[in-house]
């Protein structure tokens, strides 16, 4: 890809989307070495906005950066997903909360319409996690916390580094389609105490399909 194909954004910004989702495709594995100079001739641009593209994926957990030896992906290990799932089940948790205590009838509607675009995408695992991702970031964007949204959006690029296993878990697609039906259920019965459990529910069960 050249250059001259990038957006009008900050140079940087698009190196760093295109290897960004390079990384969510598994084309850059977790563990994997980033070669800056095979990056910056594929892409037709100097290795600068590349390492400044890098700081930011580092800031993202995505990419380690190691003394003299230079940038790799991130690779997750079983701690680091706990954490991660167990900081998601908290944050979306009170926000799924405040959702049910404090969503207009037109904004429940919009996540009811994410969902029910979930119950036709089960057969495309790829379309599901984006559907299933657009849906979590509307309720965050319903709770209206921007301190919470930002620290979910950040967590959920790092869980990404692991979704592609947690996928090939037999069923879970089906049972996190379930758990969305729960979440939606007490969310309709504006029952906050409820929709807290049932988020809760969720993460911890993607944890257990994750690990």
């Amino acid at each position: 890809m050249s250059a001259q194909l990038l957006s009008p954004r900050a140079l940087y910004e698009e190196v760093a989307e295109l290897l960004r989702q390079r990384i969510y495709k598994r084309e850059l594995a977790p563990g994997d070495w980033i070669d800056e100079l095979r990056l910056a001739q594929e892409y037709g641009i100097s290795r600068t906005p590349l390492r400044e593209a890098l700081k930011v994926l580092a800031a993202e957990g995505l990419v380690t950066m190691k003394v003299r030896r230079g940038a790799y992906v991130t690779e997750v290990n079983e701690k680091d997903l706990h954490d991660v799932y167990h900081l998601l089940g908290l944050l979306e948790s009170d926000a799924a909360g405040a959702v049910a205590r404090q969503a207009s009838d037109a904004q429940l509607a919009q996540l009811q319409s994410l969902h029910q675009a979930l119950e036709t995408a089960v057969a495309d695992r790829e379309a599901f996690f984006e559907l299933n991702e657009q849906f979590h970031m509307r309720l965050l964007e319903i709770a209206n916390n921007r301190f919470c949204s930002q620290m979910v959006a950040d967590l959920r690029k790092v869980m990404k580094l692991n979704r592609h296993h947690s996928l090939l878990k037999s069923g879970r697609l089906e049972e996190s389609l379930a758990e969305h039906r729960a979440i939606m259920a007490a969310l309709a019965a504006r029952d906050a105490a409820a929709t807290v459990q049932k988020m809760k529910t969720h993460f911890a069960s993607g944890l257990e399909a994750a690990a």
